[in-house]
């Protein structure tokens, strides 16, 4: 057994050791490229929606961190077979470590970091297969392995640092809004512990994308161009979208994967440049564009129905998040922004083109999968407080979360119902348009035992929050949340 061992654990290492090293290369390069990474983002786009759903279902925003974790664990489960044949002949375990290089170069945009991967790994395998084969299993080779798994760990490491580095916030001066928003209500915050923050942090904003490592974009180099069925094509650069005259909103994003009473929602004061102040210099008047087939900077693709976003409602591109510029996260240094639908059809960050086109000639990413292609923003709400399952103490307490009905003349009426009696209407905080959530809360004697919370919102033209159950695809979920707590 310890004559298999060994050498499956020269291959695991010589792995490593060339999956630093190509780490680090694409660090100076495309992170993207990185071998893991190109591997993880194809599995990505390969799996079958049910599939990517229960996914973000059962791990939140940890997905991305298992299903790279996953194809490490593949990788080097397959580098200790290389290393066990590599003991028999170099040349076969060689070659199945090639063929682990080749998979990620032929996916990535850069093979410059696979080829180094390959080249590290394998000259890895050859050192430790060597030195073995050659009576230096003692002193010799353990000094060698360890100066390997430094060397990897060196390496690994500083990929890291410098990725971070280059994905850091770069702040941009953004000049004041000449359209700006009202005054930002005082909300229940510190009213109703447990609420979520009527402004949520930018630290705190849900991200829910395809990206395995952050697009990096040079602000000064950065240009957003309109084409397709235009009169005339033209291109921004970020300054002088910066000198155009730019709208100030507070609106509520939501992710169409977001399950009835989840977290993949956000409320934030945008700011931007109006999309018809955009277009309206390409000239849109006489197309038969019925889409915006939006680019980000790596190709990925979304598109959004022309008419709703261009009917009035307050869509831009947006270039400042809560009185800042925008984070690499929520993507610096544009994004669109539409209210009223879900991000996969109106919030393409790190936007760089947007095409108009119809659908019949051109998908995006999503409608290629099957999502729907006008998805506007179901009403709904959730409980923040209590928590599911909670144990509570017997008294005077409250119940409380945030509802939303956006381009829907906003949140009428939040009801509760407690142990399936009637509905009660909870007290409402103060309003920040029909775009943006509203805080709520409802006083209520818990007495000892368990019980049934449930939550519905009634919009301003007297739409009621339906109750039947639907799965976020393809058009986003939709229910009554209902939890369980105890009081004790």
């Amino acid at each position: 057994m310890r004559t298999r061992l060994v050498p499956a654990g020269f291959g695991v290492l010589s792995a490593l050791v060339g999956v630093a090293a190509g780490h680090l290369v694409a660090a100076l390069t495309e992170p993207s490229a990185s071998p893991v990474l190109a591997v993880g983002s194809q599995v990505i786009d390969l799996t079958p929606t049910p599939v990517k759903e229960w996914a973000i279902a059962q791990f939140g925003t940890h997905d991305k961190a298992i299903l790279v974790g996953s194809v490490l664990a593949g990788v080097l489960v397959l580098a200790a077979v290389a290393g066990v044949l590599a003991a028999r002949r170099f040349l076969y375990g060689a070659a199945l470590l090639g063929v682990l290089v080749a998979v990620p170069a032929l996916l990535a945009t850069d093979v410059l970091p696979s080829l180094v991967a390959g080249a590290a790994g394998i000259g890895a395998l050859w050192s430790l297969t060597r030195t073995r084969q050659a009576g230096g299993g003692g002193r010799r080779g353990v000094l060698l392995a360890g100066g390997l798994a430094v060397g990897a760990l060196a390496m690994g490491g500083a990929g890291r640092w410098i990725t971070s580095y280059r994905s850091r916030v770069v702040e941009i001066d953004l000049p004041a809004a000449a359209d700006p928003a009202p005054p930002f209500p005082t909300g229940l915050d510190d009213r109703v512990p447990g609420i979520s923050s009527f402004r949520t942090p930018t630290s705190d904003f849900y991200r829910v994308d395809t990206r395995l490592a952050l697009p990096i974009v040079d602000a000064d180099g950065w240009t957003l161009t309109i084409d397709g069925d235009v009169e005339q094509e033209v291109s921004f650069t970020l300054d002088e979208l910066l000198a155009m005259p730019l709208v100030e909103r507070d609106i509520t994003l939501t992710c169409v994967s977001n399950e009835v009473g989840g977290q993949y929602i956000g409320a934030a004061r945008w700011l931007g440049v109006r999309l018809t102040d955009l277009l309206e210099q390409a000239g849109i008047g006489s197309t038969s564009a019925d889409q915006i087939l939006s680019t980000d900077v790596d190709g990925m693709t979304i598109s959004t129905p022309l008419a709703v976003a261009t009917d009035g409602r307050d869509a831009m591109i947006a270039v400042g998040m809560n009185g800042r510029s925008l984070t690499p996260e929520h993507g610096f240094p544009a994004r669109m922004v539409v209210p009223g639908l879900y991000g996969f059809v109106s919030a393409c960050k790190w936007i760089t083109r947007m095409t108009l086109t119809t659908y019949a000639e051109q998908d995006a990413y999503w409608t290629e999968r099957d999502w729907a292609t006008d998805a506007p923003i179901k009403i709904s709400s959730r409980i923040d407080t209590p928590k599911p399952l909670a144990t509570v103490d017997a008294g005077r307490t409250v119940i409380g979360g945030v509802a939303w009905a956006q381009h829907q003349m906003g949140v009428a009426k939040v009801e509760v119902r407690i142990d399936g009696g009637a509905w009660q209407q909870a007290r409402l905080g103060p309003s920040a348009g029909d775009d943006y959530w509203r805080q709520w809360y409802l006083p209520w004697t818990a007495e000892p035992g368990q019980h049934t919370l449930a939550v519905r919102t009634v919009d301003g033209e007297d739409d009621v929050q339906t109750a039947v159950r639907a799965t976020p695809f393809p058009e986003g979920s939709s229910g009554v949340q209902e939890i369980v707590v105890n009081v004790a």
